[in-house]
C-alpha cells in the first residue's frame, strides 16, 4: 500500500511539473500575443476615465464611449507620427550634411587638453586618437553593406507594427466595452469561496493601475514642458517634437532619461551646423544637460513621489528597490512592468492574506 501511495505521489508530482513546463512553452510561443494583451490592457486603463466621464456626464453608452476614446488615442498617435516623420527626415538630412570628421577632431582636441591637464601620458592620448580614426574607417566601410539589411528590417518592423496596432485597438475596444465579461471569465476559474475576494481585487487593481497610468501621463507632460523650454532657449530645431519624444523615454525607468538626454544633445548639435563646435555648440549642449538635470530633479523629488503615493500607494524608496531588482532580473522590460506588477501583487496579498501581520503592515495604505 505504501509503495502504491508513493508511486502515485511521484506520478502526480511529475505530471504537475510537466504541466508547468508545457504551460511555459505555450506562453513562450504566444509571447507576442501576450505583449499585445498587456498593451491593450494599459490602453484600456488609460481610456477608462474618459469612458466613465462620457457615460456619466454625457449619457453616452460604453460602446460609443470606447469608440470615441480609441479614436481620440488613434488621432493623437497619428498626429504625433505626422509631426515626427518630417522632423526625423530633416534631422537625418542635418546629420548627413554635418561634418562628423570635424566633430571628431574637436573632441580629440578637447580630450588632449583634458589629458594634458590630468597628467595622462602623450602616448596614451595618441593611441586613443589613432583608435578613433581606425574605427571611423571601419564604420564607413560597413555602411554600404548595411543598407539592404536596414531596409528589410524597416519593412518587417512596419508590417509588425500594423498588425500589432490593429490587434491592440481591437482588444482594447472590447476591454472597454464589456469588461464585465472578462471579470466573469476570471471568476469562473476561481473557486466559489474566493470569488468575492477576487472581485474586490480586480476592482482595486483597475482603479490603482488606472490612476498610475494617468499619473504617468502627467509625469511625461511635466518633463515635456521643462524640455521644451530648454530646447527653445538653445535654439534646437523642432523643439516641441523633440521634447515630447525625449520625455516619452521616461517611461523606461532610469535608462530612459539617459537615452532622452543623449538624443537631445545630438539633435542640438545637428541644429547648429553653422556654429563652431567647441566654442559655441558645446556650451549649448551643456545648457541642455542642465535642463535635463533640472527636469529629472523635479521628476524624482516631486512628480514620482506624488504618483506613487497617490496612485499605487507605495513609498518611492520601496518602488526604487523594486524597479532595480526587476531590472537586474528581467532587464528593461522588467523595469517597465515592475510598478504595475508590484501593485497587483500587493492587492492580491491584502485580499487573500490579510490575517498575516506582515502583509497587514505592508499593504496598510491600499
Amino acid at each position: 500500500m505504501k509503495s502504491y501511495t508513493l508511486a502515485k505521489g511521484i506520478i502526480k508530482a511529475i505530471s504537475f511539473f510537466l504541466g508547468i513546463a508545457l504551460l511555459l512553452v505555450v506562453l513562450y510561443q504566444v509571447r507576442t500575443l501576450i505583449i499585445y494583451l498587456v498593451i491593450a490592457a494599459v490602453l484600456a486603463l488609460l481610456c477608462r476615465p474618459l469612458v466613465f466621464f462620457l457615460r456619466r456626464r454625457l449619457n453616452i453608452t460604453k460602446t460609443y464611449g470606447a469608440i470615441i476614446a480609441l479614436i481620440a488615442v488613434l488621432g493623437l498617435t497619428a498626429g504625433l507620427v505626422y509631426m515626427f516623420v518630417p522632423m526625423l527626415a530633416e534631422q537625418t538630412k542635418n546629420v548627413a550634411l554635418y561634418d562628423s570628421e570635424n566633430i571628431q577632431k574637436e573632441l580629440d582636441k578637447i580630450y588632449v587638453k583634458i589629458s594634458e591637464y590630468s597628467g595622462t601620458s602623450k602616448k596614451a592620448v595618441e593611441d586613443v586618437v589613432q583608435d578613433s580614426e581606425i574605427e571611423k574607417k571601419v564604420t564607413g566601410a560597413m555602411d554600404d553593406k548595411a543598407i539592404p539589411t536596414v531596409l528589410d528590417t524597416l519593412l518587417g518592423i512596419m508590417t509588425q507594427l500594423s498588425i500589432g496596432l490593429f490587434s491592440v485597438l481591437f482588444m482594447s475596444f472590447f476591454m472597454l466595452k464589456d469588461h464585465n465579461s472578462i471579470q466573469r471569465f476570471v471568476l469562473a476559474m476561481v473557486p466559489v469561496a474566493h470569488r468575492e475576494r477576487t472581485l474586490n481585487s480586480l476592482e482595486k487593481i483597475k482603479n490603482l493601475l488606472s490612476r498610475y497610468f494617468v499619473g504617468l501621463v502627467l509625469q511625461i507632460f511635466v518633463l515635456f514642458i521643462i524640455y521644451s523650454i530648454t530646447l527653445f532657449l538653445v535654439g534646437t530645431e523642432n523643439a516641441l517634437i523633440v521634447a515630447f519624444f525625449c520625455a516619452l523615454f521616461n517611461i523606461v525607468p532610469y535608462a530612459g532619461p539617459l537615452i532622452g538626454a543623449v538624443l537631445m544633445a545630438v539633435l542640438t548639435i545637428t541644429s547648429h551646423t553653422e556654429m563652431d563646435f567647441s566654442q559655441e555648440t558645446l556650451p549649448l549642449v551643456g545648457y541642455v544637460m542642465i535642463g535635463v538635470a533640472v527636469g529629472q530633479l523635479i521628476d524624482n523629488f516631486i512628480s514620482q513621489p506624488y504618483i506613487y503615493s497617490n496612485s499605487v500607494k507605495s513609498n518611492p524608496m520601496e518602488i526604487f528597490v523594486i524597479i532595480i531588482a526587476a531590472g537586474l532580473l528581467f532587464g528593461i522590460t522588467g523595469m517597465m512592468v515592475a510598478v504595475p506588477a508590484y501593485t497587483v501583487l500587493k492587492v492580491i496579498l491584502k485580499e487573500f492574506f490579510w490575517e498575516n501581520g506582515f502583509v497587514r503592515f505592508w499593504t496598510k495604505g491600499i
